[in-house]
């Protein structure tokens, strides 16, 4: 018999903004619990608010400040929501940051915040969460990846193989924990309306506004986060724009390349 939804659980990294927020609420609003991860607590203040407004039912919502880029505050904040709800049943591995500029030439330190972000962070909220998902007797991760990963992007090169790698990481993870029915979701998201492009390291750009580049809703990546949880998802590519972007990179990838430059330099 499959957990009921009203008490299932679920993990959310980068909860305060965005796609994270957006999920948070999709979540609340089909009676799951929720675990919001972020390091800004007046936003985390923002979400609980928002979710206790909901029409009820609605689940409810552990707010719990934490930086991804440390593995012991992930690990407080598993031990927290089990605490709390007993079970974990689904994590959001969203918490990420954007960096635009030459690869040459950028601050170093830029560089090192992306990937501690990006890399370590995804992988500090899979390895402190498997075991209690497992414990629960299985759910579903979801890594938020990025159209980007399996594009030549110059100008951002840094963030796009920061997706390359979390994609690798959702294919192999898949396999290992496919025993302990534990699905991965990898999802290429494309360009969406948040305050990603406000937070970018690096140089600024003209890339947010470029015309003829359609942008989602943050609520339409949160319905289809919701949709790859509950029919565990392997890979989702929200839309057709991203999907023939993807195919006419395989085609000519220099070409895309080169549109790509146009939009970040």
């Amino acid at each position: 018999m499959s957990t009921p939804p009203s008490s299932r659980v679920v993990l959310i990294t980068g909860a305060s903004s965005g796609i994270g927020y957006a999920a948070a609420l999709a979540f609340a609003r089909r009676g799951w619990h929720v675990a919001a991860l972020a390091r800004r607590t007046d936003r985390l203040a923002q979400l609980e608010a928002a979710i206790a407004a909901l029409p009820t039912p609605h689940g409810d919502v552990l707010a719990l400040e934490a930086d991804v880029r440390d593995a012991e505050a992930l690990a407080r904040a598993v031990q927290a929501t089990v605490a709390r709800y007993r079970r974990l049943d689904a994590v959001i591995a969203n918490a990420g940051l954007g960096q635009r500029g030459l690869l040459a030439e950028a601050e170093w330190a830029d560089i090192e915040t992306l990937m501690r972000t990006n890399m370590d962070g995804v992988l500090h909220t899979i390895r402190a969460s498997i075991p209690a998902v497992r414990a629960s007797g299985g759910g579903q991760i979801v890594i938020i990846s990025s159209v980007t990963a399996e594009l030549t992007t110059p100008y951002t090169a840094v963030y796009a193989a920061s997706k390359a790698f979390v994609s690798s990481i959702a294919r192999s993870l898949r396999l290992e924990l496919e025993s302990d029915d534990i699905g991965v979701t990898d999802m290429l998201v494309g360009r969406t309306e948040s305050e990603f492009n406000e937070k970018r390291l690096g140089q600024n750009g003209k890339a947010a506004g470029r015309k003829g580049v359609p942008i989602m809703s943050a609520d339409t990546v949160a319905a289809a986060i919701v949709e790859a949880v509950e029919r565990k998802r392997k890979r989702v590519i929200l839309r057709p724009f991203d999907r023939l972007l993807l195919l006419a990179h395989r085609i000519v990838p220099e070409l895309i390349g080169r549109q790509a430059m146009k939009q970040y330099r």
